[in-house]
């Protein structure tokens, strides 16, 4: 995992983490932050040991961790945050190790990750998909009656 703690510190991860947490101070809905990067990726790991997948742990949890790194973009130009955090994540996998077809991969799935259309992909890219909507606690969440995800999309009871 030397690989993952290089994206931790990085000062391009932090730099995003810190913008997201600024943009979304005041949030009462989800925020994604680590906490939400975290969640994403240990059920991404549930997920890949469930299906016998054998996708590789740092390449799960880069992926994780990289998702939603330019949601700050999103607050900030209205770009969306699977395109923004799609151009950051090349260069901090770059400098932390990764190679072009890991890069790629890790990439694909990020821009991917609120396709619906590839949620029951035997893949990176559905892992982190199927991770990061089952990773909502909307269940105990005080804001849900107020939040715009629709019913279908909620977590109202316990899956994992």
């Amino acid at each position: 995992m030397d690989r993952i703690n290089e994206i931790l510190n990085h000062d391009l991860f932090i730099e995003c983490v810190t913008k997201n947490e600024s943009e979304e101070r005041d949030r009462k809905f989800c925020r994604h932050n680590m906490g939400h990067f975290m969640d994403v990726a240990r059920l991404a790991m549930i997920f890949n040991l469930q299906e016998q997948l054998d996708i590789p742990k740092d390449i799960i949890y880069a992926a994780a961790l990289l998702h939603d790194i330019g949601r700050f973009e999103q607050y900030q130009n209205g770009m969306p945050h699977e395109q923004a955090s799609a151009r950051l994540a090349p260069k901090i996998l770059q400098d932390c190790g990764y190679d072009n077809k890991e890069t790629s991969v890790i990439v694909t799935a990020i821009s991917n990750h609120r396709n619906a259309d590839i949620k029951e992909e035997a893949s990176l890219n559905g892992l982190l998909y199927r991770a990061d909507k089952m990773s909502r606690s909307c269940f105990a969440c005080p804001a849900e009656k107020e939040c715009d995800w629709k019913a279908d999309k909620k977590n109202l009871i316990l899956r994992y």
